[in-house]
């Protein structure tokens, strides 16, 4: 804070020249001049100009040992102010041990909205700010009273600003930052403004887009993307609006994602202890809120039809922008105690905040110019201080009189901030994008329409051609049909003309011999009279022609039937064309068709008569067996016949006859068995081979699914052959690093040291590029496939498979998949069965990593993980996989519900054991276990969870502690002084303590100690314990 506060006392100085001489008349003015200038600068037409009232001219009376250097701002309805609030953090553990004598330097005055500083018990300060918050406000007032309209503007479309500054451990990260995961009631400012955007806004059509950066030593880093860091500040010549282009934008879906992406950005931003703050901040957090949301259309009265037209045409919408600002804390170096990279982090800090307070009195004074470019921090906040955004500022102090400096430094900083005024800016434009995307939209609906149209208008010109050419075709069909009819017709046209002609021929001889007749009839009519026998000649022959007209007539008649005959036949003739033509088709297909059922049996017939063969060969052969062994019994029976004939033929008796007939029949008999034996022999043959025919599909089956199995084996091993040829060298210690800097950066161990978040720092490269290495592999394999690579024969192969699961384990996204895949199996199962020294070293990192989280610490327990490692550890001498398992075993320890497991397996007997190898960074694990155990374990009497004597006492811990306490490994000695301290705080360890010399241990510690908080915590526990007290009266005696 040194050179923040060396830079602010000349300005202090100088503001209470001015207060007491000219009073708050010249405040008044400067504030009206601000205001004229910003109202000149305005051009644009959603600007809305601030007017102000005239500032008084009376000033609150004050005691004669008091002096006031405030005014009584009665702009409050003013929304261009900076408005300033105030917060007291309570007096903590350390203000109440150092400061027990003294009275507090800060007097609060919440119902005037004063604040009284004292230099001394009979001068003190007052000092007016918008508003006082004393040590028990609730997070959600000051939210609602500093953070809210903010947010509520920034709803409307204008840009804010929400910041807090303060020394370092005066709570600003607990005002802005906190999660208040465990109690909603603790929420900071963050969680609460984001609540407030997503519960306004439709994210159907407006969009909440956030970014998450850090200025570290001058140089912009993302906290949500680590590997990008500095990020350059762009400023756009015209408006002056400063951006970010390189830095990540985030949608944001809802709360939850939220604080999701919080707790990553919090997770990547730096900090460190110090004297005056066990987590301090060492960069400045600034969280970008990116709001964009849809105007609904409004139309002037001013504006012609036209114009009105043409506006209510273009959507408009509003953009604006919040940002959080989480200063990190000033600092003095001599009260810090910062060295080597903390002091470089404290001399940024400082020289940014400097920056910051050199604009703050530049803007304060009037003055023509403004230093902005000083710092990246004051190019970032241009907008907030003297530009057109709506800024609220939270200054956080302390009580201690220790730090009155600093406090003072803290409260003229923000008076100086309550004098700048800002032009507030409506920032409203046409919507040019969603309209873009809306025509374009239509562009292509219309154009899909003018496809559709076309693609039918094509279609439908396919079809008339295509009926045109059927017409066409079938034109020309009936044209050929009615050609050749008309060429018969004519043809029996012809015919009907040469009978007509032949009938004409034969009608006009008729006709002749008719004029002959009648000749001869006129003859006779006149000789009528005289011959009667004419006149019946006469009638005769009009009879015979009446006749002879009727014949032709029924002739023509015939001649036409039998025309309409002879086209019904052709009719029927094409029909039965057509028909034999269909018959010819079906019988081509028929007989491809009965061709291929041919050949399919053909084959068959083959097939079967091959196999008929065979049985007829092997049926001759016992035919043949058969035979001979019959050729043999007939040889027996015709040697019988001999011996019988000769038997006949000799002169020995009937018995011997007798005798010889009854061997015949049991020659017969013998004869009958065999060939009964020799059927049920061809029975079983036959079984046997159909038993041998379905073992055989069978093994054929089995060697086919073996075959398989071999080649998808072969496959796996070659694409992990390929993936790691690809995978970078240095592998080898690549998860012992990351398991352990994942332990630092999330605070798994109790206490965290400079040297480790140094070695972090170095690493960050090289572990961004084995993450991509390893997302590949995960990527290309699949998860599964990895995790069944752990059960292969190759060593090899089990131990690159093994080393991806450890890698993948200390990310806190993967262990879930991992553990629900079967990977904690399998990596048991590897410490349980395998003999290679790089597999057990890599499996216990691997369980290490996932024994960082609670849920896991809980099925590795129960799935006797602890026997495992003490196993491990007590059969290996390697420094490097002793470390893993000392650093699994002390992961567990973190888990209270577990020490009385732990114990009966033999976990701390195994950590204890592990210091004969003698390598410091086993020891210094070690000590981390028994520290985490020691710290579980005392949290758990103070809740009254647990009573009763320590277990640690059991296996001889305590000794282990007072032999290694003076060892020269800094991080390890603060190890075993904190779980010394710890033990201390269980009254039943008192007589362990006191018997073995640990009481003089935890003297030593109250004194001497590198460690603040730990001598803090020693002291306490001496001077709480009435035996120890006892004790030590004694030993001054």
């Amino acid at each position: 804070m040194a050179t923040t506060s060396s830079g602010l006392r000349p300005a202090q100085r100088a503001e209470r020249q001015r207060v007491s001489q000219q009073g708050l008349i010249h405040g008044g003015n400067s504030l009206t001049r601000s205001l004229n200038n910003g109202q000149n600068s305005l051009r644009s037409n959603d600007t809305k100009p601030l007017h102000f009232p005239p500032a008084p001219t009376s000033r609150r009376s004050v005691t004669p040992n008091s002096r006031s250097h405030s005014r009584d701002f009665d702009d409050d309805n003013d929304p261009g102010r900076v408005r300033v609030a105030v917060r007291l953090r309570p007096r903590n553990a350390e203000d109440l041990l150092s400061d027990a004598d003294f009275a507090d330097c800060v007097e609060l005055q919440p119902e005037l909205k004063r604040l009284k500083l004292r230099k001394n018990n009979w001068s003190s300060e007052s000092y007016k700010f918008d508003e006082v918050f004393t040590g028990t406000a609730s997070q959600k007032r000051v939210y609602e009273v500093v953070a809210k309209p903010v947010v509520e503007s920034v709803l409307s479309g204008y840009n804010g600003t929400v910041m807090a500054y303060g020394q370092t451990g005066t709570g600003k990260t607990f005002t802005l930052g906190r999660l208040g995961k465990d109690d909603a009631s603790e929420r900071g400012i963050m969680v609460r403004a984001l609540e407030d955007i997503v519960a306004n806004v439709s994210l159907a059509s407006d969009t909440v887009e956030i970014s998450y950066l850090q200025l570290y030593m001058e140089s912009m880093q993302d906290l949500l993307a680590p590997e990008k860091t500095n990020i350059t500040i762009n400023e756009d010549p015209k408006t002056g609006e400063v951006s970010l282009p390189g830095a990540v934008t985030v949608k944001v879906q809802d709360l939850d994602h939220f604080v999701e992406l919080l707790q990553i950005g919090e997770g990547n931003r730096h900090a460190a202890n110090t004297k005056l703050n066990t987590e301090s901040s060492r960069s400045h957090a600034i969280l970008m809120v990116y709001i964009r949301r849809s105007v609904p259309e409004k139309v002037e009265d001013g504006i012609n039809s036209q114009d009105r037209k043409t506006k209510s045409k273009l959507p408009l919408v509003r953009k604006s922008k919040l940002l959080i600002v989480d200063l990190a804390g000033s600092e003095r170096l001599d009260k810090s105690g910062s060295e080597g990279l903390l002091l470089e982090e404290a001399k940024f800090i400082n020289l940014s905040l400097t920056s910051l307070g050199k604009c703050i009195n530049a803007l304060a004074e009037n003055s023509p110019h403004i230093p902005t470019r000083d710092s990246k921090l004051t190019r970032l906040l241009r907008d907030s201080f003297g530009g057109s955004a709506r800024t609220s500022l939270i200054i956080t102090i302390g009580p201690s009189s220790r730090h009155h400096a600093e406090t003072t430094s803290t409260i003229m900083f923000g008076q100086r901030a309550m004098k700048i005024v800002n032009v507030v800016k409506l920032k409203e434009e046409f919507d040019y994008e969603s309209l873009c995307r809306k025509l374009e939209t239509q562009v292509d609906h219309l154009t899909a329409e003018i496809d559709r149209q076309q693609k039918l208008r094509e279609s439908e010109k396919y079809d008339l051609e295509k009926r045109l050419r059927d017409c066409h075709d079938s034109f020309n069909e009936t044209r050929k049909n009615l050609v050749t009819r008309s060429e018969l017709l004519e043809q029996k046209n012809t015919r009907l003309e040469l009978v007509i002609e032949e009938a004409l021929a034969e009608l006009n001889c008729q006709k002749d011999q008719n004029s002959l007749l009648e000749d001869k009839i006129a003859d006779l009519e006149m000789s009528l009279k005289q011959n009667k026998q004419n006149q019946l000649e006469n009638s005769t022959y009009q009879k015979v022609l009446a006749d002879t007209t009727q014949m032709y007539e029924k002739k023509i008649a015939e001649l036409m039937k039998q025309l309409e005959v002879e086209r019904a036949k052709s009719e029927s003739a094409e029909e039965q064309l057509d028909a034999m033509k269909k018959l010819s088709d079906e019988h081509k297909k028929l007989i491809q068709h009965h061709e291929v059922e041919n050949s399919k049996y053909q084959m068959a017939l083959a097939d079967t008569t091959q196999m008929y063969e065979m049985k007829i060969m092997e049926l001759t052969k016992q035919l043949e067996d058969g035979h001979t062994r019959f050729e043999g019994a007939q040889e027996q029976l015709d040697l019988a016949n001999m011996l019988l004939a000769d038997y006949q033929n000799s002169t020995q008796g009937q018995d011997e006859t007798s005798e010889l007939r009854l061997k015949l029949e049991e020659m017969y008999r013998l004869h009958e068995s065999t060939v009964n034996e020799l059927q049920s022999l061809k029975a079983e043959f036959k079984d046997q081979i159909q038993e041998k025919e379905a073992i055989s599909e069978k093994l054929y089956a089995v060697q086919e699914k073996l075959s398989a199995e071999e080649k998808r084996r072969k496959a796996i091993e070659h694409e992990l052959v390929n993936l790691k040829k690809g995978a970078p060298e240095g592998d080898k210690h690549f998860e012992d690093k990351k398991s352990y800097m994942k332990e630092n950066i999330r605070g798994t161990s109790v206490l965290g040291t400079s040297a480790s978040l140094n070695k972090s720092g170095t690493l960050r490269v090289t572990q961004s590029a084995q993450r991509a290495t390893i997302a590949k592999i995960c990527e290309e394999v699949g998860l599964q496939k990895i995790i069944q690579l752990l059960t292969s024969e190759d060593s090899d192969v089990q131990i690159h498979a093994v080393k991806v699961i450890a890698n993948l384990a200390a990310e806190d996204v993967n262990q879930e998949s991992i553990v629900e895949e079967g990977g904690l199996d399998a990596l048991l199962t590897m410490l349980r069965s395998s003999q290679n020294a790089t597999i057990l070293r890599v499996a216990s990192g691997a369980i290490a990593n996932l024994a960082m989280n609670e849920m896991n610490q809980g099925l590795i327990m129960s799935r006797g993980g602890a026997k495992l490692l003490e196993k491990t550890a007590s059969g290996t001498d390697d420094p490097q996989t002793l470390r893993m398992v000392a650093g699994a075993l002390a992961n567990l320890c973190g888990n209270e519900k577990l020490h009385t497991m732990l114990k009966e397996d033999g976990g701390i007997k195994a950590m204890l054991g592990m210091v004969r190898s003698g390598n410091s960074d086993v020891v210094a694990q070690v000590a981390r276990g028994l520290a985490n155990f020691a710290k579980c374990e005392s949290r758990a009497m103070v809740q009254g969870h647990r009573k009763g004597r320590s277990l640690l006492m059991e296996d001889h811990a305590l000794e282990w502690l007072i032999d290694n306490c003076n060892t020269t490994q800094a991080s390890t000695r603060c190890h075993i002084e904190l779980a010394l301290s710890h033990l201390a705080q269980n009254e039943d360890n008192a007589r362990d303590f006191i018997s073995s010399g640990a009481l003089q241990e935890l003297q030593r510690i109250s004194n001497e100690s590198s460690r603040e908080d730990i001598r803090n915590l020693a002291k306490k526990m001496l001077k709480s314990n009435p035996v120890f007290q006892g004790e030590m009266r004694l030993g001054q005696q």
